[in-house]
């Protein structure tokens, strides 16, 4: 599997050092300095790479995965704060048979925390006494608040279901890799559910397992599609 990174920061270069437990190898590399207005986005430098992962911020990403829907380029891309823009860029790789999955976070944990949020919220919802929260906390360079994570942590409370207000908030200190939370309080008593990551590993290897499994694929699909089905 020939992967083309593109962004190579933190993450970038953590996907590279676990992609060999793939198989598979980053044999692109762009960055903010050589893929300047996207000059080495080119089907010549594409020649042969099966897959791009891309993470770089958010205001690049989307035109990233339109010019990779143009070459013909599977693409996993795990940048956040571009959502809103989901819809027109599904129509945009749709049409041209392309392949993209996304996600507002690729930590396979994370994703079965959204499950888990999911499930409670459907219980709560009959539960009126309960005042519902929402929380993160993620590191100082950390450019989106609230994150893609806390708002997808929101979208999975209403997927259950759950219609209540939830009061949302996030915070951004340190070098914290991402804590995210949920909470119902009450008179009686306090629920919460919590997912804590260590370190970015977690989100580079759901990244790599979205590559693995992209190729041969055609169509938009949400990280979660790829785990539970």
């Amino acid at each position: 599997m020939k992967i083309a990174m593109v962004g190579y920061g933190k993450m970038g270069k953590m996907i590279e050092s676990l992609s060999s437990d793939y198989g598979g190898e980053v044999v692109l590399r762009l960055d903010e300095f050589n893929n300047v207005d996207q000059a080495m986005m080119t089907r010549e430098a594409f020649a042969g790479i099966d897959v791009a992962i891309e993470f770089t911020t958010p205001h690049t990403a989307v035109a990233n995965i339109l010019k990779l829907a143009d070459l013909g380029i599977p693409t996993v891309v795990g940048t956040t704060g571009w959502l809103e823009e989901l819809p027109k860029v599904k129509a945009y790789v749709e049409a041209r048979n392309g392949t993209l999955v996304w996600s507002p976070n690729f930590s396979i944990g994370v994703n079965l925390f959204f499950a888990a949020v999911k499930q409670l919220s459907a219980r709560m919802q009959d539960f009126p006494e309960y005042g519902a929260w929402a929380w993160e906390i993620h590191h100082s360079a950390k450019k989106d608040a609230p994150s893609g994570t806390l708002k997808m942590v929101v979208e999975q409370m209403r997927r259950g279901g759950f219609t209540h207000d939830v009061s949302e908030s996030s915070n951004r200190a340190g070098a914290v890799p991402g804590t995210h939370e949920i909470g119902f309080d009450s008179p009686a008593d306090t629920i919460t559910l919590r997912h804590t990551a260590r370190s970015r590993e977690g989100f580079a290897r759901g990244a790599l397992k979205a590559a693995q499994w992209i190729k041969g694929k055609s169509g938009v699909y949400e990280f979660g599609d790829i785990l539970f089905g």
